[in-house]
């Protein structure tokens, strides 16, 4: 029994000395790459290899090859004469400010809004920002900014795009809101040039992404429910009552409003507003074998995917696997809806994130909102003439859906993505910006890939992103998460240039060195 504990305490001696060698070599890992730090904006080479440990060898020599990458980066990519903004100034805005926007007090607005507006979004002291032009934007300080997160892809035309300005400023001198009594020629001319660029035979209105989404769970259900009234009364018999069930898939985002949110994944958004609408039924993305399992004929009214998820974590679908779904929902007698809110409207280099892989994934329903009218309210469903049999006028509406300023806002905006080229453009910077940051990145520590398609671009950490968000936004980047929070998500407006593409890239991996370690 003695030579027993003997042996024991031994192994735990032993153990001890394992687990003091490992966090030696991950303290000495992160000592090593915080050495690096910059200075005018070349890395530090004071790391020797000489002074590396050999059980460390790996990581060290990655985190050199970072360092040289990054002198490199500045040597052949930054002449001499153009830096990086580093100390933010109102002197250093290239844009003034409007007349309104000079005199902001960023303290009293803070104040204002913390007492009078509901705190849903957390924003506590961020910055407050004034104005903006192109790319750039700028806060009551006079700091300037890249802006890659447009909004939350929102703004695909930047910001204070003079085209836009003047028509909008057109449409209001002539007419803002009439409700849907009567018609109007920017909703109709809106309306026929999103049919004639997609699969779709009709469209509908509404005012954001959410409502988009729950007009299709409503339109799916007064499908099926149109359905079953034709059927014969032996096929009522066996079926009992209309499909009314939707599938979403995992790390999906559809919104908040109640039905929107029963198809969304994070936990922490459904769980204090339960019960939820009931029926939705959750299937790994990207797996079609999951998809069939929660997917059954006479139950499931509509499927919802998105054709290159956001704020899951960007992941774009490929294409076996929406041909895959497409089949399914034709098998089992039920609708298939796009969710291309933040994917959709040129944000991955097409039209319709959808229409990369071609006519065998078209959908019945597709929901749009974030860039349709730059900045603007505005949500839209496309829906095939079979959809569309099926609504009578009284089964949906919106008092301020489809207006004239906004939809006239829209047009513009739809016939610049639609400009030769723009697209082309689009694709071309989306892939520089992967690649460049899968270079500017490689070695280091916490870096695990780049991913993407065209401007909506995410990359996956090993650890939570905010800290690098925080830092970026203090060296004049603003980029936001995505996933758990260990993606940074970057959906620059897609009139971005390399330039600001290289100064971004450039900001993320300085920054990166320093507090992701």
């Amino acid at each position: 029994e003695h030579r027993l504990w003997v042996l024991l305490l031994r192994f735990k001696a032993f153990e001890s000395i394992k687990e003091y060698k490992r966090r030696e070599r991950e303290r000495e890992r992160k000592n090593s790459f915080a050495m690096m730090m910059q200075n005018n904006g070349k890395c530090c080479f004071s790391l020797k290899r000489s002074t590396l440990r050999a059980g460390n060898s790996h990581v060290n020599n990655n985190a050199l090859r970072f360092c040289r990458r990054r002198q490199n980066h500045h040597h052949h990519h930054h002449p001499t004469g153009r830096t990086l903004r580093r100390t933010l100034s109102a002197s250093s805005s290239s844009v003034p400010p409007p007349e309104y926007a000079r005199n902001v007090n960023a303290e009293e607005v803070q104040r204002n809004e913390n007492e009078y507006v509901l705190n849903t979004y957390g924003r506590g002291k961020s910055r407050v920002i004034t104005h903006g032009k192109g790319v750039l934007c700028f806060d009551s300080e006079g700091n300037e900014y890249l802006d890659f997160t447009a909004g939350i892809a929102v703004n695909c035309l930047g910001h204070a795009d003079e085209k836009l300005a003047k028509v909008i400023a057109e449409q209001a001198k002539t007419l803002l809101h009439t409700s849907n009594l009567y018609h109007t020629e920017p909703q109709a001319s809106l309306a026929k040039k999103l049919v004639e660029t997609s699969f779709a035979e009709k469209a509908f209105f509404c005012n954001s992404g959410t409502e988009a989404n729950e007009a299709c769970v409503k339109f799916a259900r007064k499908y099926h429910y149109e359905k079953f009234r034709k059927m014969s009364r032996s096929d009522q018999e066996f079926y009992k009552k209309p499909a009314t069930e939707t599938v979403s898939f995992k790390n999906g985002f559809h919104g908040r409003t109640m039905g929107a949110l029963a198809l969304t994944w994070k936990e922490q958004y459904r769980k204090p507003f339960e019960p939820l609408m009931p029926g939705n039924a959750f299937a790994t993305y990207g797996d079609l074998k999951s998809a069939a399992k929660v997917i059954k004929r006479g139950k499931t009214a509509v499927v919802f995917v998105e054709p290159a998820q956001g704020e899951g974590g960007i992941f774009p679908a490929d294409a076996e696997f929406l041909k895959g779904l497409r089949k399914l929902c034709d098998e089992n007698d039920c609708l298939l809806a796009y969710d291309e809110v933040q994917c959709g409207l040129g944000r991955t280099g097409y039209l319709w994130a959808h229409q990369k892989i071609g006519k065998e994934c078209e959908p019945d329903l597709l929901s749009a909102a974030k860039p349709l009218a730059n900045g603007l309210p505005i949500g839209c469903v496309l829906m095939k003439q079979k959809v569309a049999d099926a609504m009578q006028p009284g089964d949906h509406g919106s008092t301020f859906a489809g207006g004239p300023l906004v939809c006239r806002a829209a047009l513009h905006v739809f016939d610049r993505v639609q400009e030769p080229g723009f697209l082309d453009n689009v694709k071309t910077n989306g892939e520089y910006l992967k690649d460049t940051l899968a270079e500017g990145l490689k070695g280091h520590p916490m870096f695990k890939e780049v991913r993407g398609t065209g401007l909506l671009v995410g990359v996956q950490f090993t650890d939570m992103a905010a800290p690098l968000v925080k830092a970026c936004g203090e060296n004049g980047l603003l980029v936001i998460t995505a996933g758990k929070g260990d993606v940074l998500r970057l959906v620059p407006p897609l009139v971005v240039t390399k330039e600001q593409i290289d100064k971004a890239v450039e900001i993320i991996c300085e920054q990166a060195l320093k507090v992701m370690v």
